[in-house]
């Protein structure tokens, strides 16, 4: 991904404007702006992560009166239990949060970018593990290291799904943290 003109230019909310700097970047880009949910894979370093939650903020910026918030959901592999993690649920997720905490901070321009979209409602992060029972509408749902999703874990994200919801899934099938046949299998 790339600054617009390699500076940084501000959209709507403080949202820096980001352009794609590649072929398959650019597909992804034109799909999203169709109207189109996403599947990103690609190998580390492609900008899948940071790609997804352009788009998503983006929409839900340029959107108000569709989508009220960016959900980010992702898998706690490799136990799927947070249990083990000292304090509460809160506390216990917060270690898979810095991949989004940086990238809202670059998207942005500053370090609080994701604790005041969070405090604001407008991005939620969930895990796999307690996502069940949940409705999510009028959200951009972001479903990171797809690869790393169980069939249950998979058709639980997808049921959530409410009215007005876009999903955005990115991964890289080859880094899955599963260990056996049938659980790669989501």
């Amino acid at each position: 991904m790339t600054k617009k003109n390699n500076t940084m230019n501000t959209t709507m909310d403080g949202l820096n404007k980001i352009s794609p700097i590649t072929a398959n970047q650019e597909k992804a880009f034109k799909a999203w702006h169709e109207g189109n949910n996403l599947v990103l894979s690609g190998s580390a370093g492609t900008g899948k992560t940071f790609m997804a939650l352009y788009l998503a903020l983006e929409d839900m910026l340029r959107n108000p009166h569709i989508y009220k918030r960016v959900i980010i959901v992702r898998s706690v592999v490799p136990t799927r239990d947070i249990g083990f993690l000292p304090g509460d649920y809160d506390e216990k997720k917060e270690m898979y949060t810095s991949p989004y905490k940086g990238v809202c901070a670059e998207l942005f321009g500053f370090d609080g970018a994701y604790a005041k979209l969070v405090a604001s409602k407008k991005l939620l992060f969930e895990t796999t593990s307690f996502i069940r029972g949940n409705t999510f509408s009028n959200a951009v749902i972001v479903v990171d290291e797809m690869q790393n999703l169980n069939f249950h874990e998979l058709d639980s994200v997808i049921t959530r799904a409410g009215r007005d919801c876009k999903f955005i899934f990115s991964g890289d099938y080859p880094q899955s943290d599963f260990r056996h046949k049938d659980e790669k299998e989501g």
